[in-house]
Parts: C-alpha cells; structure tokens; sequence
C-alpha cells in the first residue's frame, strides 16, 4: 500500500509549520524502495536545510563516513541487513544522529530492539505526510531539549556566577576591553582572554557571545581545572562505551554556538593534541568511534597563567598556543579600573539584596571611598565576595565601615565626592607623592595640597 494512502489535500504544503529545529536539520533518508526514497525525499526537502537519501545500508554507511546528519529515517526490511541490525552497527562506530523507524510491522520483538538502539520514533506504514513530518519534529525537538536540559545542568554544576553578569563601569581600561569585543566579535575568530583570576573574563567571554551572530545559540563554559585529568576527554569530545552507549560531549552540545575553555593551561597533554585537531579541522572523534564528526564552533580561550612560560617549560604545546593566540585580550586589575568600583559594589549590593531577601547595606561616602582606595588582590570577584559576605552579616569589616552622612546615588554621584575618590586613587597609585599625582591629574600641586588638607589628609 503506497505511503501515501489517506493523505488528505493540503497534507505537503510547503508553508507548514513544523518548528525551527526541523528546518534547521540535515536528514538522511535509508530506504531501497525508489518510490518511498523519493517521496520522502520530496516532502522534506522544502521544510529542512538539507536532505539526502541514500538506497541500502552500504550507501548509506558510505555516506555517513563522508558526512554528518541530525536525524536518520530508515526502513526496517533492506535486502542486505535490517534497519535495526544496520542502526545497532553505526551506533558502534560512531552515528550521533537521532533515528526514526518506518516499518510495516510493529510487534513487540522489534519494539523492544529498536527502543535498545536508541530508535526516537516509529512510523507504521501506510502513513500520512503530516505523520513523518511530526515524528521528524518530534524526534528534532527533544534533540534539542535534551541538549538544554544537558547545558542547564552543565552551568549549575559549573556554579557559574558569571550566566547574568555584565561588564560593569566606564575607566578608560575597561572601555578599551569593550572596543576590542566590539571588533572581534562579528568574526570568527578564536580570542585568548588573559589577566589575574577574578578580573572576569568569562564576563568579557559572554559579552562577546552576545554581540556575535551566534548570540541565540549555546554558549558552554567550561573550567578545564574543574575536570579530573581522566574524564575530560570524555566530557569533551564525547565517548562511545560499550559499543553502543554513548555521551555526546560538550564540543557537540555546543554546536552551533561558542565554546569557552577557562583554565586552559590545565588541560592535560593529551587532551592538548586532540584540541589542536579539532581546532585545525573544526571536526571531532569521539572516544570509541570510527568517524569524525564536523563542528561549526567558535572558541573563546581563557588563562591566567604565564603560557609562553608553559611554553618554555614543556608543559603547554607550542603549536597549540599559537592557535589559541589569535587575537589577545587583556583583562585589566581592578586596582587599574578604581572607578569602577563604586558603581560594581552598588550592583553588587542591590543583587545580593534581591536574591538573598535581606536588606541593603548604606554605601555612604566612608564606605565608598575606603572601597575605593583597597587595592582588591582578587579583582572583581573579591568586591563581589565581599559585599554578598556583608549582606548576610549585616554589616561591612571594621576596614570598609564608616559612618558617612551621605548615602545611596548622592554618594555615588555627587561629583565633589567622586572628585575626592579619584584624587585619592590616584595619589595611592603615585604612593603618596602629591608633585607625581597632579601631573598624572593634570593640575598643579598646590590644588592636590589644598584638596588633601579640605580632606584632613
């Protein structure tokens, strides 16, 4: 009976709408039927961005050796194995795509099997076009939700703090941050963020992930020092156990979106060698298979370590680091970005209030300046410490605390007392030597002498 018995007028419609993930997927349809090739061939061809069929298993090994698909669609009765005998063998080299069933026979045997080899969908013939095109946006879908629920628990498990941050002030060092984002960010490119741990570059990494034309996909953060040396190839590249038993990996789960591999001076030697693969052929090979999977990816890069010393020492391949070493971005200290500061703590404090259910602490004039002039050996993230740590106290260390009669935006704002914070940092940044801090200012000594002694410095 053709495929097609019981298709009502209208059924293939070409406007039909069968969701974003059908129309973004390659398939690949098995069947040595011409007749079904074809007309599977045809209605799905306008709906998908690419569509290929191949006649018989061998063809279709073939063609998967060559080629990556989201979701295969097989006939079970081929001449030369069973749709599921063929199915349960790539499996064991290495098919991550999803696969849907068409059979004419649906007893419980092969029920049973075809659950074994991963099968998302049965279609029984006869079926109806609208039947394959929902079981094709089925099976896409929860491909998808698989993968988020993945990443969802990936960024919890990561206790990533940096999924709602943003890059927060406006000093010179932190504008120039933001004009090379700008610049790189609609490229391809791969980026390298270096600078002292807590000056937030997984922030920067975000921010540029959200400028780039790839901002409504994945992006996958990962601290390569969190991953004990044994499983991070598995957690990277994916692995095959068993013969059928697979993990994806996060270079798969990120596909289509950007990458960002945090503490990559950590990552073992071995790891080392395959990154570099990947990075030169944009193409991955699971532990356990046989076949290489393409990726369309970008990465983002991040260190705080000496990498030319890695270099130097033996401990990081040369031929890797300039391959990550494409285009460099410093991330400044925030004792060279001391404006920034007062704004960050009233981020900072306004945060922890909301998602702690506890009252703010008054930022009044003392306060904001004793932030201002501490010299933060932990960047960003130990002024973020801090302020979560006083919130739950109710109070700020004996160090920062004052008793100012000037509160909340009028401290912030007030432009004698920002006037009086940025002398300030600068004259601790000139170690007290007032004639060095008002070239640095550009006004004349004695304007610093008489501000210090209005200040009772």
């Amino acid at each position: 009976m053709s495929a097609t018995s019981g298709q009502k007028t209208g059924d293939s419609r070409p406007g039909d709408d069968y969701g974003e993930n059908l129309a973004a997927a390659s398939i690949l349809v098995i069947d040595d039927e011409p007749g079904m090739r074809n007309f599977l061939t045809k209605v799905l061809t306008p709906r998908c961005k690419r569509v290929e069929q191949a006649r018989s298993a061998r063809e279709a090994s073939g063609i998967l050796d060559q080629a990556h698909f989201d979701l295969v669609i097989l006939d079970n009765v081929m001449p030369e194995t069973s749709g599921l005998d063929w199915l349960v063998e790539q499996r064991r080299v290495g098919l991550f795509a999803d696969a849907i069933l068409i059979t004419a026979y649906a007893d419980l045997d092969t029920a049973i099997r075809a659950l074994r080899a991963g099968v998302a969908d049965f279609v029984l013939k006869p079926f109806r076009v609208n039947q394959i095109l929902n079981a094709a946006a089925r099976a896409l879908d929860r491909k998808y939700l698989r993968r988020e629920n993945y990443l969802l628990r990936h960024e919890l498990s990561e206790n990533c703090v940096a999924m709602n941050a943003r890059l927060l002030g406006n000093s010179p060092a932190l504008q120039s941050v933001r004009d090379m984002l700008a610049r790189v960010a609609p490229l391809p490119s791969s980026v390298l963020f270096t600078g002292a741990s807590g000056t937030g570059k997984e922030v920067a990494a975000r921010t540029l992930h959200g400028l780039s034309d790839r901002a409504d996909k994945p992006f996958v953060a990962v601290n390569c020092a969190a991953i004990s040396p044994d499983q991070i190839a598995a957690e990277l590249f994916g692995v095959i156990e068993d013969g059928t038993r697979r993990k994806d990996g996060l270079f798969l789960h990120a596909d289509g979106g950007t990458l960002f591999l945090d503490e990559v001076a950590q990552l073992p030697q071995q790891v080392q060698a395959t990154l570099l693969r990947v990075l030169e052929d944009h193409r991955v090979r699971p532990a356990g298979a046989e076949r290489d999977i393409p990726l369309d990816l970008r990465f983002l890069f991040a260190t705080n370590a000496d990498l030319h010393g890695a270099v130097a020492a033996g401990r990081f391949r040369a031929d890797l680091f300039h391959r990550l070493d494409v285009f460099r971005i410093e991330m400044p200290p925030l004792r060279e970005r001391s404006e920034d500061i007062v704004e960050l703590a009233a981020f900072f404090m306004s945060e922890f209030s909301r998602s702690l259910g506890l009252p703010k602490l008054d930022l009044n004039q003392e306060v904001l300046l004793k932030l201002s002039r501490h010299d933060w050996p932990g960047n960003v993230r130990e002024l973020r410490n801090l302020i979560e740590r006083s919130v739950i106290l109710g109070a700020f260390p004996a160090e920062f605390s004052g008793a100012g009669a000037i509160t909340g935006a009028e401290a912030i704002e007030t432009l004698e007392l920002v006037e009086q914070r940025h002398i300030l940092n600068v004259l601790d940044a000139c170690d007290g030597n007032r004639a060095e801090a008002a070239r640095r200012l550009g006004v004349s000594r004695k304007t610093v002498d008489r501000k210090c002694a209005a200040w009772g410095i």
